[in-house]
């Protein structure tokens, strides 16, 4: 059977999809979400750093969102009459849009941005809204573990659930980027333990990816194969499959950090093949159990998967995830101090090349659980 989406629309109007395992014990049927809800909120304002020409999106709305909830109150988990979650039923898979969300309600505004030539405009006190989508992705029912934690059908079913995510938001007016992230442990800030990640479809082109930007207009259109190329050189691999190649990157930024890239060119999730998912999926998921074998206890982590903007640079910029993490010892954690934080140069605390053995013997002892 195959995996299935299931669409619906929240009491206050809010879009919540099911997908199902391709293996899934659940019928199709689905509660009807009962609640009584306020009104979605407005739509946040953003406005441009003068001295950097960035954007900053001010959403107050996220200020109250709940934070570290005891099991009996998850707000990710299939609703009871205890608990007035924002799932109503028993679930595989579920993706449904933020209720506090830092981009949108609206995707259309009458402030919103025009286009990419006017975002690149510098000037004082600039604002425009922040027109945008902000998704949730419950991994599991369960109220607590992460990707790692998954089954492969599980797994498989949260990477079809992306690439759907990632084709229905590059599809909708005034988006320009798509970002798909998983955040794991209170260390990075995280406040739900379930396992859940995120999807921001936003109005402009990242910092991030606008620097990418500049890096493929000075090397060439074939940098990301290049790069490949490189690292599969290296003494940094962890992990060479058919069609991707996980490794310790040359200039790594944090004591534990992982690039994957496709051997081909895509520009998305959206664009992977089935063959190219069932290959990610268990080895996605034997990377993060990797990290949680190095130490004994749950990694901290950032997963993110960066993809290409919405309409240019398709041809030029590759899907590559980027998993991070500040943990430098078993019980020491690498702050961004003066450099970093302030100026955004980074110090290395460790070799790449010594990371990427230890991260491999961490992958080993996790293939042996």
């Amino acid at each position: 059977m195959p995996i299935t989406f299931r669409s619906t629309t929240l009491a206050d109007g809010r879009e919540l999809i099911y997908v199902d395992d391709a293996d899934t014990t659940l019928g199709p049927e689905r509660s009807i979400d009962r609640r009584v809800l306020d009104p979605r909120p407005e739509t946040a304002t953003m406005r441009q750093d003068v001295l950097t020409g960035e954007w900053v999106s001010i959403a107050s709305n996220r200020q109250n969102r709940v934070f570290l909830p005891p099991a009996d109150q998850d707000p990710l988990a299939p609703q009871t009459e205890a608990n007035p979650s924002e799932i109503p039923s028993l679930y595989d898979v579920a993706v449904f849009e933020n209720r506090s969300p830092s981009f949108g309600p609206a995707l259309e505004h009458e402030n919103a941005p025009r286009d990419l030539d006017e975002l690149r405009e510098i000037g004082v006190e600039r604002s425009r809204a922040s027109v945008g989508r902000c998704e949730v992705v419950c991994f599991s029912p369960e109220h607590e573990g992460s990707f790692g934690s998954l089954s492969i059908s599980r797994a498989r079913t949260v990477f079809e659930a992306w690439a759907q995510r990632t084709a229905a938001l590059s599809a909708m007016p005034g988006i320009q980027q798509v970002f798909v992230f998983e955040n794991r442990g209170q260390e990075i800030g995280v406040t739900l333990p379930h396992p859940h990640g995120q999807i921001y479809a936003y109005p402009f082109i990242t910092p991030r990816t606008s620097s990418l930007l500049r890096s493929v207009d000075a090397v060439g259109p074939e940098l990301f194969e290049r790069i490949l190329q490189s690292e599969q050189a290296s003494e940094r691999v962890l992990v060479r499959g058919e069609h991707f190649t996980a490794f310790v990157p040359f200039a790594a930024r944090w004591p534990l950090e992982i690039h994957l890239l496709p051997h081909r060119h895509v520009p998305d999730l959206a664009g992977l093949t089935d063959e190219e998912k069932d290959e990610l999926a268990p080895l996605y998921r034997g990377l993060l159990r990797g990290l949680d074998a190095l130490y004994g206890t749950p990694t901290p982590y950032i997963a993110a998967w960066h993809q290409a903007p919405v309409h240019v640079a398709r041809d030029s910029v590759r899907l590559m995830l980027q998993v991070t993490s500040p943990r430098r010892a078993a019980d020491k954690l690498k702050y961004l101090a003066g450099s970093e934080a302030a100026m955004g140069a980074f110090i290395g605390d460790v070799s790449p090349e010594a990371q990427a053995a230890f991260i491999r013997a961490g992958i080993e002892r996790a293939d042996q659980q």
